[in-house]
């Protein structure tokens, strides 16, 4: 079931998160996350080699499932064609469809699921950039893989080189396979359906979204089977990592609020209240003070001078220590 949440607390945070801020940050960070894949292309001989390697590591170690795999997907078409839909297709609407769901109904919620998300995916780029890796459909026929997107291109809008439509295939980067953020979104997806949706159609959802776009990314030749174990391990060490970066963040943007904020302070005139402050904010001058200011005595227009009696902080003293001498023609007595 999913956790209960506060009214006030989901109303204060929902104030807080703004869509037409939210909807900006998420875009600027999958341009950076796609213009990062495509800077991080690699050499086409280390990516063999990468590939190789992993499947040498995969058969030693009797994990090798990608072969038999993409042998029925390409057998049957049945299952092939709606795999390929899967592939090319859900990665992009699931995902988001989630995180506005979640900034709607479980907002007290989405700023750690989105840090979570947003940190993965950026050392999923570094795996990338480290790592560039061959998928199975790109290697030589020798090997026994089939791209099943190309051998069913007839059927959907891809091209024969890549999952995006035809023609955008040469603006992608197709040897970012280590790690497989197809599995690791899915990944996230799930957490997120199995803690906050709170049917059990969620909860099956939870289970089966990522467990088949496993088999899928395999089934398609575009994965390895460890390429889905990193993007396991990437979400992993993201969910480790986003309550340091939701610090980081706050810190950063406490700085900024509070330097904004004595930059108008320091240049308004003194005395003036700082902007945005109460008016009950501005020091007031004691009486004492600001009547010291004022000369003890006044000067009349004939020019006599006449004793002006002190005040103190309560107003005029009061008393016989207080009132000048009249009968001696004394001086006024000193004022407490």
């Amino acid at each position: 079931m999913p956790q209960s949440e506060s009214p006030g607390i989901e109303a204060s945070v929902r104030t807080r998160l703004r869509w037409w801020t939210e909807l900006p940050l998420i875009v600027l960070v999958y341009a950076c996350y796609s213009a990062g894949r495509l800077l991080a292309r690699g050499d086409v001989a280390t990516a063999v080699d990468h590939g190789l390697a992993i499947l040498r590591i995969e058969k030693a170690l009797h994990l090798n499932f990608e072969h038999p795999l993409n042998r029925l997907f390409t057998r049957e078409a049945w299952i092939g064609i709606p795999a390929d839909f899967w592939y090319a297709s859900l990665h992009y609407l699931v995902t988001p469809a989630l995180l506005i769901w979640i900034f709607r109904s479980r907002t007290v919620h989405y700023r750690a699921a989105r840090t979570w998300l947003m940190t993965s995916t950026f050392i999923g780029l570094i795996g990338f950039t480290l790592l560039p890796t061959c998928p199975p459909r790109l290697l030589s026929a020798g090997h026994g893989f089939v791209d099943t997107m190309a051998h069913y291109s007839a059927y959907g809008w891809w091209g024969g080189e890549a999952s995006a439509p035809r023609g955008l295939g040469g603006m992608t980067n197709q040897y970012a396979a280590m790690p497989s953020l197809h599995v690791g979104w899915s990944l996230w997806c799930g957490v997120m359906l199995w803690r906050y949706g709170g049917t059990r159609l969620a909860k099956t959802a939870a289970v089966v979204y990522p467990l088949v776009t496993t088999i899928v990314v395999m089934g398609t030749a575009n994965h390895y089977f460890l390429d889905a174990v990193a993007g396991a391990a990437v979400m992993g060490a993201g969910l480790l990592l986003a309550p340091y970066v939701m610090r980081c963040a706050d810190r950063v943007k406490a700085r900024l609020t509070t330097r904004a904020a004595l930059v108008p302070a320091a240049a308004a005139p003194v005395g003036t209240p700082p902007v945005g402050a109460p008016a009950t904010a501005v020091p007031a001058v004691p009486v004492a003070t600001a009547s010291s200011i004022v000369s003890d005595e006044c000067q009349t227009s004939a020019g006599e001078r006449i004793p002006r009696q002190r005040e103190s902080r309560f107003g005029p003293e009061a008393g016989p220590s207080a009132a000048p001498s009249e009968a001696g023609g004394g001086a006024p007595a000193p004022a407490r």
